[in-house]
């Protein structure tokens, strides 16, 4: 049967990429290609839409390996560095089309990708194949094809930060929140019971801007999820030695979620 929404991790470690430079830890040396981990993003495909969350450093590198050819609009939770840098390698999603490309966001965050790329933004842009954005501001739920796309407002230290809910008819609900450390209620409610929560995973010890561990568990307990799974993962978590509760995964770079109509 196939899948009526299919979802990649393209990456999902924090922002300096695992292995670390310079690093000589057990993780960043193990040669393990499941704890080689891209700057988090992820990838969603419909019938209708080719989708993509972030675009981080990586994006050519995770746009390789995954063979993604095609995308029809971008999603950005928010402005950190690890999350809008790869900008430039969306002209290859370009190339062959003429339609602008929507890009969807806080205002914070598109005001940011306009100052920081200007020249895309610019009149001048008008070299076919270069990239033609379109931002949208993102001030509740929207529709791409019969998708529902839920922004989740976050708190993620000083930067405004959203995750996203998507629903789908016929599919399960999912829930990508990878930059967070605390929930407000009212996004609490919009989470409430949701089947798949992706969520932010640092480490095991505190950190002012992440959830660690113990945070994510919580949450995730709290939401009343019924499948999890942990990104944004720093070399510091030996996943090896977590015993997680049976719905409950780390993910990993290129895995592969497929969500067939179960209605």
């Amino acid at each position: 049967m196939k899948p009526e929404i299919s979802l990649t991790f393209l990456g999902t470690s924090t922002s300096t990429g695992v292995p670390v430079i310079g690093c000589p830890c057990p993780i960043c040396t193990s040669g393990d290609p499941l704890l080689t981990r891209t700057r988090s993003s992820i990838h969603l495909q419909t019938e209708e839409i080719s989708i993509l969350v972030d675009s981080g450093p990586d994006l050519r590198e995770q746009a390789l390996r995954e063979g993604l050819s095609r995308v029809d609009a971008v999603l950005y939770t928010h402005a950190h560095l690890d999350h809008i840098t790869g900008f430039d390698e969306l002209r290859a999603f370009c190339w062959h089309r003429d339609e602008l490309l929507p890009l969807y966001g806080s205002a914070a965050c598109l005001d940011e990708i306009k100052r920081m790329f200007s020249w895309a933004f610019l009149p001048t842009n008008t070299y076919r194949g270069y990239i033609k954005p379109a931002p949208v501001e993102t001030s509740g739920p929207f529709n791409l094809g019969k998708l529902t796309i839920t922004p989740i407002p976050v708190i993620h230290g000083s930067v405004e930060t959203q995750g996203y809910r998507f629903d789908l008819p016929g599919s399960p609900s999912i829930a990508y929140l990878p930059d967070v450390k605390i929930i407000p209620d009212d996004s609490m409610e919009l989470l409430a019971n949701i089947p798949v929560l992706i969520l932010d995973c640092l480490h095991r010890r505190e950190h002012p801007t992440h959830m660690n561990l113990d945070e994510a568990l919580t949450a995730a307990q709290n939401l009343a999820a019924e499948r999890v799974y942990l990104t944004h993962i720093s070399h510091e978590l030996d996943i090896a030695s977590v015993e997680l509760p049976s719905h409950i995964s780390f993910a990993h770079d290129g895995l592969k979620l497929d969500f067939p109509v179960t209605t």
